[in-house]
């Protein structure tokens, strides 16, 4: 008998670490939501990101395609390629109701909705970041807090009440303290809800659907409501991880930033931030993660409640990381740190799939649409570059082994931060090298001796042979990954 097709909830949050849920050990924060679907699927532990940034990460995984090939590699584009074709648009064609609550952004949203290229979402509910900085009416969010009657600048507490342009804009009602809306008017509130909204609305149908929920948590400015911050205790949290004088070998962007602030001064600089301001970040980092555990939850009991669980495939992952003030940096940039590109990736169907596995292959982020396809029954494209996870989430493969490396990129990535950094890195699982194209400067890792990467080895005359024999398999993975077939060879001329 023909199976039924499978709904899809993707939900992906923005720059959230690997090391942020609970169950795969955490015991600074509380996600039980998460790790309940941890339970009931399967967990890739070393899951990669192919960009530290979020266009040219989401371009990734929603074509099944490395950034650089989609020609989406960096942030502020004003346009995406004609000649890329996303996952959710092939889903689409062959049947699927497509919707999305919250960013998108494949393209520039700065003063302006992002021009949307032919998605195949037949539902958008688009809201960027929460701030009111568009046109009336572009920030669907905000519309819903104003059919609320209420105002967002008046509701807020944090800093900033604009992100429009750089330095931001004050916020005349800022106490000191950062604390954002209350949790029942936040937007990762509002993504649930209107997922919600677009899956009761295809309700019985007939008709496959899919959602995509991009909330803007856990990204910074760090504002979670209050009620969530008073869960957890500023003393309980971690410290970064940082060892004296571990910058001395380092790129000298790193250094720049450890004394102005993360990506080129926007951020807070490491030396001037006590143990207790390190640990209140940590704080506030780990909050808004709980209340989007917490939102989690209900788009989840919904699924039980409507006896949609069984036959939906739940994605629960992150475009990105972020720093936390590990290695004197915070935020994002041209860092190729574990915080930054291992990212948390947990998939579940109860109906489909093995329950309770933890997977340590490596895997990327781009082997998403090719494992979406497979499940529709859909031939994917001969132009996707990503390989199907389907055989680990089965149990027709191993789950030890899915490739040899993973790769990610920095190329140009953020206008007026480390516009100079083109960079690619190799990570086989124990050695992760960085190259800065055109630069004299590098790192090298070995995470069997040195998992934290506090030792760069790549000025080490011992590891001389170890760096040029990774400095090749970097060059020929960046090459053959980025290998286009788009054009789709049939014949010999």
């Amino acid at each position: 008998m023909k199976q039924k097709p499978l709904n899809i909830v993707w939900f992906c949050t923005d720059q959230q670490r690997w090391d942020t849920i609970h169950s795969l050990g955490n015991p600074y924060l509380h996600t039980p939501n998460i790790d309940r679907l941890v339970e009931e699927g399967v967990a890739f532990t070393r899951a990669y990101t192919q960009a530290p940034i979020c266009t040219p990460s989401r371009s990734c995984f929603l074509t099944g395609r490395y950034p650089r090939t989609t020609k989406a590699f960096f942030n502020g584009n004003d346009t995406y390629s004609k000649d890329e074709t996303l996952v959710t648009k092939l889903l689409a064609d062959s049947g699927y109701v497509c919707g999305l609550s919250g960013k998108l952004h494949l393209t520039s949203a700065q003063g302006r909705m992002e021009k949307r290229t032919d998605d195949g979402y037949a539902y958008m509910q688009w809201s960027e970041h929460p701030n009111d900085d568009w046109p009336g009416g572009e920030n669907d969010y905000q519309n819903w807090l104003r059919a609320k009657g209420l105002k967002w600048a008046d509701i807020y507490g944090g800093k900033y009440t604009s992100m429009a342009s750089w330095p931001p804009t004050p916020n005349p009602n800022f106490t000191g303290k950062t604390v954002g809306v209350p949790a029942q008017y936040h937007q990762t509130t509002w993504c649930v809800e209107k997922a919600i909204e677009f899956m009761e609305q295809n309700r019985g149908k007939g008709r496959p659907w899919l959602i995509s929920l991009n909330p803007y948590d856990p990204h910074p400015p760090l504002d979670p409501p209050q009620e969530y911050k008073d869960r957890l205790k500023i003393e309980d949290m971690p410290l970064p991880l940082w060892k004296d004088g571990e910058l001395d070998n380092k790129p000298p962007h790193q250094k720049k930033d450890f004394f102005q602030g993360g990506q080129d001064g926007q951020a807070e600089p490491f030396p001037a931030l006590t143990d207790d301001d390190k640990r209140e970040r940590f704080r506030d980092y780990y909050a808004e993660i709980e209340l989007v555990d917490d939102q989690f939850g209900r788009l989840m009991r919904y699924l039980e409640e409507s006896g949609e669980k069984d036959n939906t495939l739940v994605i629960f992952m992150s475009d990105h990381g972020e720093m936390g003030g590990d290695h004197g940096l915070y935020w994002k940039g041209a860092y190729f740190y574990e915080g930054l590109v291992h990212v948390p990736l947990v998939m579940s169907c109860p109906s489909r799939l093995k329950k309770g596995m933890r997977s340590d292959a490596l895997v990327e982020l781009v082997d998403i649409a090719p494992t979406l396809l497979e499940f529709a029954g859909i031939n994917a494209p001969c132009c996707m570059q990503g390989k199907s996870l389907l055989p680990i989430l089965t149990g027709g493969a191993a789950p030890h082994w899915h490739k040899d490396s993973v790769y990610s990129e920095f190329y140009h990535c953020l206008k007026g931060s480390h516009e100079d950094i083109y960079a690619t890195m190799y990570y086989d699982g124990r050695y992760k090298i960085v190259n800065y194209h055109g630069k004299d400067f590098g790192e090298l890792y070995d995470h069997k001796t040195d998992p934290e990467e506090f030792c760069n080895l790549w000025h080490e005359p011992a590891c001389a042979p170890l760096k040029a024999e990774l400095i090749q398999k970097n060059f020929d993975s960046a090459v053959m990954k980025n290998m286009d077939l788009s054009m789709h060879q049939i014949n010999e001329y």
